[in-house]
């Protein structure tokens, strides 16, 4: 039904015929002013709605997101009006309820995500376009994301239960022993060391992934940082930021660059070689013979981790992910006594109220705290004592 604007093109031409470059951002603004001038019938529902759209990504794009964002963010909308074959100001609560409880149902956080989406494009025409829909085509500009349909944010994850200290130190201390006997030895102390720094640092496996070996600064820090792309906030992007290595972490990722990452047949030298290589180079990679070798992605690095939990990890707690490391890190750093703040800083959270939510299970002990707190008064009292008038 809907046919959307064209992709960006690399020229427009003035009134005077001159040809003249445009930006690919600025696509979207021409092909709405062409349309403009081009007088449009008011009749002209559908083509109403896509200029409304192309502007709608114009202005999300001002406002700073990333082009694959603006694109994410109008999909939702035609994707129910061209079921529908209506425009999004016919569209009504009850309908909305039969598309995404039926043709359009997914997975609940799917569903939540397009349905916000399409409640903050209305919000949209609200604000710009509601007087001009109405006299045009005599449509009131209501969403139909209602206070009944309207999804609840329950989280982004239930509940998720991290092994215990002992636990951890248990897994990773029975998983080294067997690194000598390995079959692929230079493999297996990959994945032993990315799940550790994993675990130490608290990153995301698609941060982790991407860290080359000059994204590593030994320098930063008192034992080192290394630098990974984090996860953007509200379609920002990608953000860079540093993880923390800690001592721990220092010494084994410099036994690891010096004694293993040699082993993957590359140049591990290069700044832009993957700190993880994979084992494996595609045909295609192969045949270009370049000096450096395919990162591992995130889904290898889950699948050896749930091998690795099935081997080395006893307890409650029977299977490993890369995010229930981001967990363990959280609420192991807490119980050790980080505040919240450090944990934040750990994790990259731009909220602590997120952060809150990686530390449900911490084992905390609020009487034990109270009266530590109350010794340190007391000592500041003591301390202080001369310097009262």
């Amino acid at each position: 039904m809907l046919a959307l604007a064209p992709p960006p093109t690399a020229a427009a031409v003035t009134e005077s015929g001159v040809l003249v470059p445009v930006e690919a951002g600025l696509a979207d603004v021409v092909t709405l002013q062409r349309r403009l001038q081009a007088r449009i019938s008011t009749e002209d529902e559908e083509s109403f709605f896509v200029d409304t759209l192309s502007e709608y990504q114009w202005a999300r794009d001002a406002a700073g997101l990333e082009p694959r964002t603006l694109d994410r963010l109008v999909k939702p909308i035609v994707e129910v009006c061209d079921f529908y074959g209506t425009v999004p100001w016919q569209l009504t609560p009850r309908e909305m309820d039969r598309y995404f409880a039926g043709p359009g149902k997914l997975a609940r956080e799917t569903v939540r995500q397009k349905m916000l989406k399409i409640d903050g494009y209305f919000a949209f025409l609200e604000q710009r376009y509601a007087g001009e829909i109405m006299r045009r085509f005599g449509a009131a500009v209501e969403s139909p994301i209602d206070p009944f349909n309207r999804p609840v944010h329950r989280g982004d994850f239930g509940l998720r239960i991290p092994p215990s200290q002992v636990a951890m130190r248990e897994f990773f201390a029975s998983w080294r022993d067997q690194l000598p006997s390995a079959r692929k030895y230079a493999v297996a102390c990959r994945d032993y060391v990315m799940t550790k720094i994993a675990y130490l640092s608290g990153v995301r496996a698609a941060e982790l992934c991407g860290v080359c070996i000059g994204d590593v600064h030994w320098e930063h820090g008192q034992w080192g940082r290394f630098l990974v792309n984090g996860k953007g906030a509200r379609g920002s992007g990608p953000r860079q930021r540093e993880a923390y290595l800690f001592q721990e972490g220092r010494e084994l990722l410099w036994w690891y660059i010096e004694e293993v990452r040699g082993e993957f047949g590359d140049d591990a030298g290069h700044p832009r070689a993957p700190l993880w290589p994979s084992e494996r180079k595609p045909k295609a990679v192969a045949a270009l013979n370049l000096p450096i070798a395919p990162a591992i992605v995130p889904s290898t690095f889950r699948k050896h981790l749930h091998e690795a939990a099935a081997n080395y990890l006893d307890g409650p707690v029977t299977d490993l992910f890369p995010h229930l490391l981001r967990h363990a890190c959280a609420t192991h750093n807490y119980e050790r006594g980080m505040t919240l703040w450090e944990v934040q800083k750990i994790l990259g959270h731009d909220w602590a109220t997120t952060t809150l939510r990686y530390m449900a299970t911490a084992q905390a002990d609020p009487e034990h705290a109270n009266l530590e707190a109350s010794a340190r008064a007391a000592q500041r009292l003591v301390m202080d004592k001369g310097n009262l008038r």
